[in-house]
């Protein structure tokens, strides 16, 4: 089965369709970002304890004014997230988890 949504605004109406294996999503639990002069590339991975390595489960690659906007997409989400449930706290577990930064590359 595929799910459809439709944006709210007529004028700009997308149709997008979702099957039922992406709709059921990927977990991960670090993300890895790297960019060259016209591509942002997303790796998103999960990392288990005790299991010392780690594969990507899915790769995004944005450009740079996509990822810029889900950059703001991003930022408007968390700040309703923490309205309704409070202030996320980031937890420092350097034993589990790698850094998370971007790797620029030209």
């Amino acid at each position: 089965m595929i799910q459809r949504m439709e944006n709210i605004n007529k004028e700009n109406e997308i149709q997008i369709e979702l099957s039922d294996e992406i709709a059921q999503g990927i977990y991960s639990n670090l993300a890895v970002i790297s960019h060259s002069s016209t591509e942002f590339v997303i790796d998103f991975i999960r990392i288990v304890p005790g299991i010392p390595k780690a594969k990507v489960k899915s790769r995004i690659i944005l450009t740079p004014e996509h990822a810029k906007r889900l950059l703001h997409a991003l930022e408007d989400n968390i700040d309703k997230f923490e309205q309704q449930n409070g202030t996320i706290r980031r937890q420092n577990n350097p034993g589990f988890l790698p850094p998370i930064g971007g790797v620029g590359h030209a």
